[in-house]
């Protein structure tokens, strides 16, 4: 909201206490609200006085340029060439000097137009920084009229309220009090102990007609609208507002219109309580009623735009046809112009939430539904609506009928809160007596009552909606004490011995080991689609995802039950902008709901995706592209860096629906699944348009609970290792899985590493058999070997192979 210096400093006595501006906007930003800007909009303007046009003649090398005789002091008149369309002569107005300087810092220079001299120029309000949303529509496209009594030479920034200052404070959503001069003078007064002057006025009747009699208000449902009034003014002029009150809204950023709707804009600012006018005489049935919308009407706002309405829209409507949409913009068809002679005036509180869902919806933010989402003053409805028709009384001649037709009335009503002095001081660490507590309430203009020495009854205001509870209190005291007169102390606390969890030192080991292989830490949203959320689950029979009931967009409405899909999409961003290795590992919790529980589970797990290569290409070596053994390598240096100590194993699986069949293995630990790893399918890599990729998903909640080994790390062996190769005919059938295990059974106690060297299935080999080669590494840590050992223990190795697995050895 922008705030008057001016304006407050009528209700406050602001310059007596020698309270600036740029003070005062500090004391706001560390008290209230933030503040987003101090300005006074003259700044950086010069040179600008008020003018008299003595005559008006064209200029004779122009069709739309004039010669001007231009009055600028009681003794001086020079000439100005002038295109505005709307210039004559006898009126007063805004006249920039040579050497002036106007909007965007452009300075005016004495010179010639068309062969006629100009010393300076003549401006419209935009051209002396006042922005298109302000400034009025009749002088659009023309230069600005001076009001009559501005006086030639003097200048022109106080007949225009510039040499005012502007606070521009951003108002959070629990502050909606301060969207009003009503709640920023109470709270400022507050702050400095001020005595209020706050004006108010009272309607006096001069219609001598029932406003009943001449329009019916009816609620039928009050959850609507807890709050209808409306009055009638008849007989009024329609014209300009005077240039106090249009100097209110423009320095507001409201934009004056017409004295009717300024009037209504003017006690929106002062009262913080939206009011809409409607022309009387343009309601055909004179019944005002508020409703939702049906799912076919239509109503033309008064921006001119044709809004299809929705059932959850709310509107008030004139019998069965909607004139307003509540709370946000009025209807065009019931506007206020220039022939309107009667005016409906409504003053109301709706449903906040129906009014933030329709504004949303329709991408309609008022001024109205801004302080409509954040609450209305309930005590305030009713002087609202009787001071808006004071001033139509005054400024327009109306004449008010005699009473208010009442829909509903929402009753004001006093929050009363116990409160605990000692309490009070321990959450705030302060020191403060009763009397204290007392002064800062009396302040903030709630009555108190002493209980006992420690308790008193703290009486708020309707006016502050906001305070509900003790926390509330607490909150205003430490403002009003000042958050920087709260003592700095350091918690009391015992020594405690830092450290890791068990858990956390999983997940760093994790991370390290990962990033030291290559991959880079991915943090990808935990929303997504339902049909991603559904992919890559580690148990296919897992739920339908968590949905959410209010997502801020399609790609955002369910919790994921899996990792890789948002790595995907990080793969598919990087591919798209021509980075062809991408290499991506994200820790994360996934969210997995049970049947019978209110809350899913949420497991966390670690996932990878590669595509391209881990190296590049260089002199020494050549980049190669990444694999299902790649993916399956990482998985195995992880599980050993994390020093598990079951045994993990690997199963084809082909019924994943978002893997390739061929190339997809679950990974078991001691036979309990534990995730899965292989290439994308292509058909869901095309989906997600990104090349060949690999992926692994890792339950890790599983692995916190695995045994681990003792002792992860052993020295390295002093003494010599001895190696025997040994070529296996086998089965198609037999997997190179048993004949690791077949060794290791009976290898004994020095057999230390098995590692396939060779495979051939082709030519010269028997229909149905495939040659595998292997190196056994043998190796006593604390002796050397003999070669009767190696010899005996490799006997044995072969004599089990050919038992087992009726191998051939070769």
């Amino acid at each position: 909201m922008n705030l008057s210096y001016q304006w407050l400093n009528e209700y406050l006595p602001l310059a007596d206490h020698q309270i600036e501006p740029a003070e005062l906007a500090e004391k706001l930003a560390r008290t209230s609200v933030e503040i987003d800007d101090v300005y006074s909009p003259s700044t950086g303007l010069s040179k600008l006085v008020v003018g008299y046009i003595e005559s008006c003649q064209p200029h004779p090398e122009s069709d739309h340029l004039k010669l001007c005789q231009v009055q600028i002091s009681s003794d001086e008149t020079v000439q100005i060439v002038c295109g505005a369309p709307n210039v004559t002569a006898g009126k007063k107005v805004i006249v920039a000097l040579p050497g002036a300087r106007v909007a965007d810092n452009q300075k005016i220079r004495k010179g010639k137009i068309r062969g006629e001299v100009s010393n300076g120029m003549l401006c419209a309000l935009q051209e002396i920084g006042f922005s298109e949303k302000v400034a009025p529509k009749d002088y659009e496209e023309g230069i600005w009229f001076m009001a009559d009594d501005a006086q030639v030479g003097d200048s022109v920034f106080q007949y225009l309220g510039m040499d005012d200052t502007i606070i521009a404070t951003d108002v959070t959503p629990n502050r909606g009090d301060m969207f009003s001069m009503y709640g920023n003078v109470n709270d400022i007064a507050a702050m400095y102990n001020l005595p209020v002057n706050f004006s108010m006025h009272t309607v006096k009747e001069a219609s001598a007609e029932k406003t009943t009699d001449l329009l019916q208000v009816e609620i039928p449902d009050p959850d609507l609208a807890p709050t209808y009034k409306a009055r009638v003014i008849k007989n009024v002029t329609i014209q300009d507002s005077p240039m106090w009150l249009q100097i209110r809204l423009w320095n507001a950023g409201v934009r004056p219109i017409n004295n009717v709707v300024d009037v209504t804009n003017y006690i929106l600012l002062k009262y913080g309580q939206p009011l809409h006018s409607f022309d009387f005489d343009k309601l055909n049935q004179k019944h005002l009623t508020v409703r939702h919308a049906q799912a076919d009407e239509h109503l033309v706002t008064l921006d001119g735009e044709d809004r299809e309405l929705s059932s959850q829209d709310l509107v008030v409507a004139d019998g069965d046809h909607p004139v307003a949409l509540a709370g946000t913009m009025g209807g065009d068809d019931s506007k206020i112009d220039n022939q309107t002679i009667n005016v409906v005036l409504e003053s109301a509180i709706f449903d906040p939430i129906l009014v933030r869902k329709q504004a949303r919806r329709l991408d309609l933010h008022s001024e109205s539904s801004m302080r409509f989402e954040r609450g209305i003053n309930p005590a305030m409805c009713e002087q609202a609506l009787n001071e808006a028709a004071y001033w139509l009384q005054e400024l327009a001649g109306g004449q008010a009928t005699q009473g208010i037709a009442t829909g509903s009335e929402k009753v004001a009503r006093d929050v009363n809160i116990d409160l605990s002095l000692t309490k009070t001081n321990d959450v705030l660490g302060t020191d403060l007596s009763m009397t204290d507590l007392q002064q800062i309430f009396k302040q903030l203009q709630f009555t108190t009552q002493v209980m006992n020495d420690d308790h008193l009854e703290v009486v708020v205001p309707p006016r502050r909606w906001d305070i509900e509870i003790q926390a509330d209190l607490y909150e205003e005291i430490a403002r009003i004490y000042g958050y920087d007169n709260l003592p700095s102390t350091l918690p009391a606390t015992g020594d405690t011995e830092g450290g890791l969890t068990a858990w956390q030192k999983l997940v760093r080991e994790a991370r390290r080991v990962l990033e030291g292989m290559g991959l880079n830490q991915a943090i990808s949203y935990s929303l997504t689609t339902d049909e991603k959320a559904r992919q890559f689950k580690i148990n296919p029979s897992e739920t339908a995802p968590v949905q959410l009931d209010y997502p801020m967009s399609s790609d955002h409405t369910a919790e994921r039950m899996n990792i890789i899909s948002g790595l995907l999409n990080d793969v598919a961003y990087n591919v798209a902008r021509q980075v062809e290795n991408v290499a991506l590992y994200e820790e994360g919790r996934v969210f997995l709901p049970q049947a019978g529980q209110n809350r899913p589970d949420e497991p966390e797990h670690v996932a990878i995706a590669l595509t391209g290569s881990l190296t590049t290409n260089s002199w020494l070596d050549n980049a190669q592209p990444v694999d299902f053994y790649t993916v399956k390598g990482i998985l195995e240096q992880l599980l050993t860096n994390l020093a598990i100590a079951g045994k993990v194993s690997y199963r084809a699986n082909d019924q994943r629906a978002e893997m390739h069949p061929g190339r997809t293995a679950d990974v078991y630990l001691d036979d309990q699944l534990i995730g899965f790893l292989g290439q994308v399918h292509p058909m869901t890599a095309q989906a997600y348009k990104i090349p060949e990729t690999y992926v692994m998903e890792l339950d890790l909640s599983q692995l916190e609970t695995a045994p681990r080994l003792d002792h992860h790390y052993e020295p390295i062996s002093k003494y010599p290792t001895v190696t025997r190769d040994v070529a296996l005919l086998v089965d198609q059938t037999v997997t190179n899985a048993q004949i690791v295990e077949a060794i290791q059974a009976k290898g004994g106690q020095y057999l230390v590493d098995v590692q396939l060297f060779d495979l051939y299935e082709g030519a010269h080999l028997p229909a149905g058999k495939k040659s595998l080669a292997y190196t056994l590494t043998y190796q006593d840590r604390q002796n050397t070997l003999t070669e009767d050992q190696v010899n005996a223990a490799f006997e044995k190795v072969v004599d089990h192979l050919q038992t087992t697995l009726a191998a051939e050895i070769r």
